[in-house]
């Protein structure tokens, strides 16, 4: 005869008062509910992780900091809700998030950095950039939004560019959302089945599919020019959108020495298999 499954009596959950509470049970009791445990690590890690990032800012403004964060990466990549969950509990007086629209018929005929140099963070403020100047890098020509002049001015340009930015000891950190070509189009029919999204998918994620090797083309000729050692690049393997958003905080946290950190409820070190500088991830799933 079956067995019914192990189950947790009203009394048992009324008496729950945190999550961990509520883990402990489910695994005392040895309730097959895997995927309910992974939510609930990552909503407490992700609380953890927060705190964390408001007591980062308020060193960061405290002592005067200038600190960009770039989020780069395909189509689909998670860079969006990944900011989101960065800024959720942030002072908005002393944090921005930049995700500029295409260039004004007068920015385009100007130098193109100056349009992102206004942007650049201010004394004690931090700054996250939903995408960047590295439009130009690989969106521009893919899909020959630049012409091939163009490109190469810029591609000559930007590790002056940067260099400029580390003299002026403004912190630049640059992610690159890594994701593979079935789980971008999973990602898409998902945003168009959800009204609340399908805002989000547009001409141009209709060519990412079709156009993935030429970004891949154009991804490897950015990392080969652009990641220095005063501006490297940091792969995040971002098909696990939780670990991702998880392991990319854990990243910047590691980074600063800010007041407060010994005090951390959750460890700083991101997943070393998740989030790796450029070098270190030769095989890309992207």
């Amino acid at each position: 005869m079956k067995k019914d499954p192990p189950k947790i009596s009203i009394e048992e959950f009324n008496a729950i008062k945190s999550n961990k509470e509520l883990k402990k049970l489910i695994i005392k009791k040895k309730i097959p509910t895997s995927d309910s445990l992974d939510k609930v690590f990552y909503e407490e890690e992700l609380r953890k992780l927060q705190i964390e990032m408001v007591k980062l800012q308020q060193w960061i403004h405290k002592n005067n900091k200038r600190v960009a964060v770039i989020f780069e990466g395909r189509d689909a990549a998670g860079k969006g809700g990944t900011i989101r969950r960065f800024t959720e509990h942030l002072n908005p007086r002393a944090m921005r998030v930049v995700a500029l629209d295409k260039p004004t018929e007068v920015e385009k005929g100007q130098w193109y950095f100056r349009r992102y140099i206004k942007e650049l963070p201010n004394a004690g403020e931090i700054v996250f950039f939903d995408r960047s100047w590295y439009n130009r890098a690989v969106v521009e020509p893919v899909m020959g939004f630049c012409n091939e002049k163009q490109y190469e001015t810029f591609m000559a340009q930007l590790p002056e560019f940067e260099h400029m930015i580390y003299e002026e000891e403004q912190i630049l950190i640059k992610f690159w959302f890594s994701i593979s070509k079935d789980v971008q189009l999973d990602r898409f029919n998902a945003r168009n089945k959800t009204p609340l999204k399908r805002w989000k998918f547009s001409p141009v994620d209709k060519k990412g599919q079709e156009y993935w090797d030429k970004y891949s083309y154009y991804k490897q000729q950015m990392f080969s020019k652009t990641h220095t050692s005063y501006s490297p690049w940091i792969i995040v393997k971002a098909n696990d959108k939780k670990a991702a958003r998880l392991e990319s905080m854990r990243y910047v946290l590691s980074k600063f020495d800010y007041e407060g950190k010994n005090e951390s409820q959750t460890h700083m070190l991101p997943d070393p298999n998740v989030v790796m500088r450029y070098f270190r991830s030769s095989q890309q799933i992207d």
